[in-house]
C-alpha cells in the first residue's frame, strides 16, 4: 500500500493532466470551427452584407467619356496683340543683322507704337498660341525711314505660311509671297502702291479655307482662291514663323495690333 501523501500527489497529478488535455482539446475545437458573422443591424441592405471588393465592384460607375474642351478661339472673339506697354506674347525675331526693337509711348507724340530700327531685316514674331483658318489680323503699319517693305507679315494658312509683303521691292510692291513658289513681284497677286514715309497705313489680312484677302486702308488689295494652290514663304522669313511682322532696310512702326477670329463659312 502506498503512502497517503504519495496517492494525493499522484491524484493531483493526474486532475493536472486532465485539465490540460481538456483545454488542448477546447483550443483545438475553437481553431477549427468557423468565424460565426456579426449579427446584421436591421435594415442593412443585401449590397451592404457584401464583401468590400464586391460591393464596390457592383456600385461603381462607367467612367465618363472625357469632355471636349472649349475652343481657345471661338468665332467673333477680339484679341489685342499689343498692350501699348511691352513686348507681351511677343519675341525679337532672330534675323541675321537685326537691329533693335523698342517701344515708344507716344511715338510721334501720339499713340504708344513698336518700332522696328532699320537693319538688313528686323521683326517680332508672335510666341503664343494663334488659330490657323478663320481668322482676321489688322495694324497700323508706317514706313519711318527707308525705301523698302515696312510691313512683311508672315501668317499661317492652314498648316502652310505666307507673306503679305506691303511697299517691297524698292518701296511700291504689294502682294502674297509666295504663291505657286513665285514671290510677291511676280505673282498674279502683285499690285504697285505709293506709300508715304511718316503716314500710317492700315493693313488687314484675312485667312478662311477658301482665300486669302488683304486690304490696305480699305482697299481690297489681294483676293486668291486657295484651290489648287501651293503656299509657301522666302526663306528669308522662315525665322517669323508661325507669325511675324518684319522690315527690310527700313524703319518701321506698328500700332493697334489685333486678331478676330472668323466663324466657319
Amino acid at each position: 500500500m502506498q503512502p497517503p501523501s504519495l496517492q494525493r500527489t499522484i491524484a493531483l497529478l493526474v486532475a493536472s493532466g486532465l485539465a490540460l488535455a481538456l483545454a488542448a482539446c477546447r483550443t483545438e475545437i475553437s481553431d477549427r470551427a468557423p468565424a460565426t458573422p456579426p449579427t446584421p443591424a436591421a435594415g442593412t441592405s443585401k449590397a451592404a452584407l457584401q464583401t468590400p471588393s464586391v460591393a464596390s465592384q457592383s456600385a461603381a460607375a462607367p467612367t465618363p467619356a472625357p469632355a471636349t474642351p472649349p475652343s481657345v478661339f471661338p468665332p467673333g472673339r477680339e484679341l489685342a496683340l499689343f498692350d501699348g506697354k511691352t513686348l507681351k506674347g511677343w519675341r525679337v525675331t532672330d534675323f541675321a543683322g537685326a537691329a533693335p526693337v523698342h517701344i515708344e509711348a507716344a511715338f510721334h507724340g501720339n499713340d504708344p507704337a513698336i518700332v522696328l530700327d532699320q537693319g538688313i531685316m528686323t521683326g517680332i514674331t508672335w510666341s503664343n498660341d494663334l488659330p490657323r483658318q478663320n481668322y482676321e489680323i489688322s495694324m497700323e503699319a508706317m514706313r519711318v525711314s527707308g525705301g523698302d517693305f515696312f510691313c512683311g507679315l508672315t501668317f499661317p494658312v492652314g498648316k502652310d505660311p505666307c507673306s503679305f509683303i506691303v511697299g517691297g521691292w524698292g518701296g511700291g510692291v504689294v502682294g502674297l509671297s509666295s504663291v505657286d513658289s513665285e514671290d510677291a513681284a511676280h505673282n498674279e497677286t502683285t499690285k504697285y502702291m505709293k506709300f508715304e514715309n511718316g503716314r500710317w497705313y492700315r493693313v488687314r489680312v484675312r485667312v478662311t479655307p477658301e482665300a486669302i484677302q488683304a486690304w490696305i486702308d480699305d482697299e481690297a488689295m489681294v483676293n486668291l482662291k486657295l484651290q489648287d494652290r501651293t503656299l509657301s514663304i522666302r526663306v528669308e522669313v522662315e525665322p517669323s514663323k508661325p507669325l511675324g511682322i518684319s522690315t527690310w532696310s527700313t524703319t518701321g512702326a506698328l500700332r493697334n495690333l489685333r486678331l478676330r477670329t472668323l466663324a466657319a463659312p
